[in-house]
Parts: structure tokens; C-alpha cells; sequence
């Protein structure tokens, strides 16, 4: 073999220089190591020159983006790597064929050579694979980077033990035994990532949480687009640009809100309210009646209610003269009918989704009247423009109902202008 006769004619010359013993062991082993070292690097730099620039060619001129993704990440250059490794290994044992020591330490660092270089070109392979499945429709929204990073713990784990049996002589399945006692303490020491690890399978296999994702996680003050979602961490950018970094697991362990349905649905839901100031909340009289009956889009509903009420109350007897007696409308009650009518003429309102005008529950702060309503505007630029739209309207409106909206520090009474008593815009 072309290694046994080169290694032989190198000793050969240097005990014809007088070399023996150590010396000769010495300047051999030193001779040696240079020569396959050059030798190495020429074999690796020709096939950088020929067969990565055959490579290169190739890659530009094909339309799929794989095979750009595997140059891309130096996937060829770490495989020829890898040749090299296995060409010093074949070539130790008879380089150092007459030096049983200096051959097996030079063996052994060939072996630990050829793990290292798998593991560079398997980061590699890994690294190609996930920006192959990052760019595909179908994963672009799965945690692929999570799938890549617990990947690279478990081959380089492989490769650590795999380095140490190499060292110690002894078979990998020897150390993998002796790690049971340790269990332990390698749970402890990688418990962020193997719960990251279990955390990403979960929102994977019930898809709780993609890239591009609306998502508001209180306890961390998280509030707006997840951008990456890595092994231990997910990666969100909040309205106001800061970026908030929110534990993978804990997306499977606490609760947070995912906003992607909601994007996925008809319309986005309005949920505020108005508080009235219920000193200002009265029946309504003649007077306040007339005023109403110009107001056009609750015409219809005050003539009828009018002509049911007074049917009833003649019927019943009652006394008019106490507005207590009998059946009166509310002017909060009129207001209420007029808020949906107008929410439901509204533009960008979802007819077919729940729209209403509803009270809840009084408090010190006034009468809750809260609008439940759906706009097909989901952004949330346009969301808050049309809900702000409304409230203008209804906010403005009130006054015309005799309503006050309750003012933390004291109301002040509101008045409809003067120059609109007599006669104000029916169209309100």
C-alpha cells in the first residue's frame, strides 16, 4: 500500500542520518504528521477548486432553492471534511506501523477527527434542512428552529459520548449506562431546554402557536407578533417595537390569549362601554317625547311604543298626573334603542353576528351601557378607527336623551345648545 511504502522509505531515510531510538520516533512522527497535514489541506483545497466549483455551477443554474440552501450552509465543504477525516484514519495504522504507541495515539486523534468533522457537517445538514422547511409554505409557521436546536443537543451528546468512548477504549453503550447514574443532574442542568423541548411539541401537535401569531401573554407583558420561536423561547415583537422574550413551556403551562381565530373569523368584536351619570336617568315626558319624535331612525319605535303605552294606561285607569303610575319609556331606554339602530346602520358591522346596546351592572362610576357588536375591520388600525367612530356619535348623542356620561371628578351638566331647543337635526 502507498502509505506502508512512502512510511517506509521515510524511516528508511532517517536512519541513514543517524536517527535511532526516541530521535528517530521523534523526527519520524514529526515528519509524518507534516506531510499528511499538507497533503490534507492540498486534497481539500483541490476539491474546494473542482468539485464545490462544479457544485457552485450546478446550484445556480437549477430552479429549485434546496440545493442553494445546502451550499448556502457550506454543506459540500463540511462533507469533504469529512473525507479527509476518514483518509487520516485509514492511513495512521501504516504510516506508524513501526511505532505501536505513537500509531495508536495517532489513530485515536484520526477518530476524534472523524466525530468532529460529522458533527460540523451534520450542523450543517441541519442548519440547510431548516431554512429548506422555513421557506416551504406548509412549515413556514412551525417552530422549526426549536425542531433544529434539540437536534443539534442530541448529535452533539452522541458525538461527546462517542468522542469519550474513543478516548477511554471503551464502547459507547459502556458510557450510555454509566449516565443513568447522573440522570439526575443532566435533567437539572438541561431542564430550560427539555421542557422547551416537550413545550414545542405540544403547541406543534395541537397548533397553538405559529410565526406571525397575534398573541398577549399578561404575566410577561407580552403583546403582539411572534417572530420566532426557538427550543427555550418565543421571540415577541410588541406594538411599540420592544421585543419580548416569553418561555416556551410557559405558553403550555399558563394562560395566554392567541388572537389568530379571531383574524380566521367573520368579524372582530367590539366590547366597551358608556357610563351614564343615573342622577340623569328620568322618564320621559312630554316635552323630552316631542323633542324625540324628530329624531328619524327611532321615529317608528316611538310612535308604536307611544300608542301601546297609552292603550295600556287608559285600560289600567291610571293616573297621569304621576308619572310613577302606569307604563312610561326612559329616555336611557329611548338611548339604548337608538345606539343599536344606529350600530346596526353603521358601516363595517357584521349583520350577522351579535349586535347590541345592553346595561350591566351599576356602580359608583354610573350605568355601564356596553355596545357588543362585530366589525369586519380586524387590523387594528382600522379596529380602533371605526370603534372610535362610534363612540364620537354616541358620546356626542347622549345630551340629546338628557343623559349625562359620568365624569370621575364630578359632572357637569350639558345642555343641548340653545340654537337647537326649538328644532335640532333630525338625523342625528
Amino acid at each position: 500500500m502507498i502509505f506502508t511504502t512512502w512510511s517506509q522509505i521515510l524511516r528508511d531515510f532517517l536512519i541513514e542520518r543517524g536517527l535511532l531510538g526516541y530521535q528517530l520516533e521523534a523526527f519520524y512522527s514529526t515528519t509524518a504528521f507534516l506531510v499528511l497535514a499538507a497533503g490534507c489541506f492540498i486534497f481539500w483545497h483541490l476539491s474546494r477548486l473542482l468539485f464545490i466549483g462544479v457544485v457552485q455551477r450546478m446550484v445556480t443554474k437549477t430552479k429549485s432553492n434546496w440545493d442553494d440552501y445546502l451550499f448556502d450552509h457550506k454543506v459540500f465543504r463540511t462533507l469533504s471534511l469529512v473525507v479527509i477525516a476518514y483518509i487520516l484514519e485509514s492511513a495512521a495504522p501504516f504510516v506508524f506501523v513501526s511505532f505501536p504507541i505513537t500509531g495508536k495515539l495517532a489513530l485515536m486523534a484520526a477518530q476524534l477527527y472523524v466525530v468532529l468533522a460529522w458533527m460540523f457537517a451534520i450542523n450543517a445538514i441541519l442548519n440547510a434542512i431548516a431554512s429548506i422547511l422555513s421557506d416551504s409554505s406548509k412549515y413556514r409557521d412551525k417552530p422549526i428552529r426549536s425542531y433544529k436546536q434539540v437536534g443539534k443537543i442530541v448529535f452533539y451528546l452522541l458525538g461527546i459520548v462517542w468522542m469519550v468512548s474513543i478516548v477511554i477504549g471503551q464502547s459507547p453503550v459502556y458510557i450510555f449506562t454509566g449516565l443513568g447514574a447522573v440522570t439526575a443532574v443532566l435533567v437539572l442542568i438541561f431542564r430550560d431546554p427539555i421542557l422547551g423541548f416537550v413545550a414545542s411539541v405540544q403547541m406543534s401537535a395541537i397548533d397553538l402557536v405559529r410565526l406571525g401569531d397575534w398573541i398577549t401573554v399578561d404575566k410577561y407583558g407580552a403583546d403582539g407578533i411572534v417572530i420566532e420561536i426557538n427550543l427555550t423561547t418565543v421571540k415577541v415583537k410588541n406594538w411599540d417595537n420592544t421585543v419580548t422574550l416569553v418561555p416556551s413551556y410557559a405558553l403550555v403551562s399558563d394562560s395566554f390569549k392567541n388572537w389568530r381565530e379571531m383574524k380566521a373569523s367573520e368579524g372582530r368584536r367590539i366590547k366597551r362601554h358608556l357610563n351614564i351619570q343615573i342622577s340623569s336617568i328620568r322618564f320621559v315626558d312630554d316635552a323630552l317625547l316631542e323633542r324625540l319624535m324628530k329624531i328619524e331612525r327611532i321615529q317608528t319605535y316611538l310612535a308604536e311604543k307611544k300608542e301601546e303605552i297609552a292603550q295600556f294606561n287608559r285600560a289600567q285607569g291610571v293616573d297621569k298626573a304621576v308619572l310613577l303610575n302606569g307604563r312610561h319609556l326612559t329616555n336611557i331606554g329611548v338611548f339604548r334603542i337608538y345606539a343599536t339602530a344606529y350600530i346596526k346602520d353603521f358601516d363595517h358591522i357584521q349583520k350577522g353576528l351579535t349586535c347590541m346596546v345592553r346595561q350591566l351592572q351599576s356602580t359608583e362610576h354610573g350605568l355601564p351601557l356596553e355596545i357588543y357588536a362585530y366589525t369586519s375591520e380586524k387590523e387594528f388600525e382600522g379596529f380602533e378607527s371605526i370603534t372610535a367612530d362610534l363612540f364620537d356619535h354616541l358620546l356626542a348623542a347622549a345630551p340629546y336623551f338628557d343623559l349625562e356620561i359620568h365624569q370621575e371628578a364630578g359632572s357637569q351638566e350639558r345642555s343641548i345648545p340653545s340654537s337647537d331647543q326649538s328644532s335640532w337635526s333630525a338625523n342625528i
